[in-house]
């Protein structure tokens, strides 16, 4: 049962995250030959001002 994790700053809208969804679904069936009822994925979403790149929020970029 293969399963993806998305670690993301928060902001994307439903659509955005649903397209996301379905596009790395199809890639692990396309990949691992398998049905798409078997594959999870999963989007963690942190607040931009707790997650930093270089030091700098993510809220102040």
């Amino acid at each position: 049962m293969p399963e993806i994790v998305v670690y993301a700053a928060e902001g994307r809208s439903p659509e955005q995250k649903k397209k996301l969804l379905k596009g790395l679904t199809q890639a692990v069936v396309d990949a691992f030959d398998v049905e798409p009822e078997v594959v999870t994925v999963s989007i963690i979403e942190t607040p931009k001002h707790l997650k930093a790149k270089g030091g700098v929020p993510f809220d102040e970029r």
